[in-house]
């Protein structure tokens, strides 16, 4: 019995582990830091989804929200609607195409509508992994020097864009 502090271990290892989980659910993974906020967009050159015509940094005018998308993404799907609404608003959204096959996304717009003014198609994620991108639905607001403003994780809402992005616009930030 020389060493009774041996049997305090495990506790201690579960009082650690116990913190750490607490500590994560208390954080909002749609809040992730991006090491891009208030950098200039990255360039690029990746075909258009539609036309498979060559589209750079330059075709891009903010601002605007670049929205990287999959037909593989369930949350793209429920957030597609906001998205339509927001280009009826008269917001500027172009697409990033990510990981995706090039037909099951034109028929996905077909289908569903388009918002974007243009569909990047980035099928192997380049563009994705200059922007740092952890998944499907991401967003970004970028100014009308290029320069990202925000970046949103998760689903884009039309209550999101009023209340969050919107003010950073109006509020010359943009």
């Amino acid at each position: 019995m020389k060493n009774k502090w041996l049997l305090f271990i495990p506790l201690a290892v579960f009082g650690l582990l116990t913190g750490l989980f607490v500590f994560g659910l208390q954080n909002d993974p749609t809040k992730l830091p991006s090491a891009l906020v208030g950098k200039p967009f990255p360039e690029f050159q990746l075909n258009q989804l539609e036309a498979g015509k060559t589209v750079s940094k330059l075709d891009i005018q903010g601002p605007a929200l670049i929205n990287v998308w999959a037909t593989w993404c369930p949350t793209c799907r429920v957030e597609h609607k906001a998205l339509m609404k927001l280009a009826d608003m008269g917001v500027n959204i172009y697409g990033i195409n990510y990981k995706d096959e090039r037909g099951a996304a034109n028929q996905w717009l077909n289908q569903l509508g388009d918002p974007y003014a243009v569909n990047i198609f980035d099928p192997d994620g380049k563009l994705g992994f200059d922007l740092g991108v952890y998944g499907a639905p991401e967003t970004f607001l970028i100014d009308k020097e290029g320069v990202i403003r925000y970046r949103h994780a998760g689903e884009m809402t039309v209550k999101f864009w009023q209340e969050t992005l919107q003010p950073l616009i109006a509020g010359g930030k943009s």
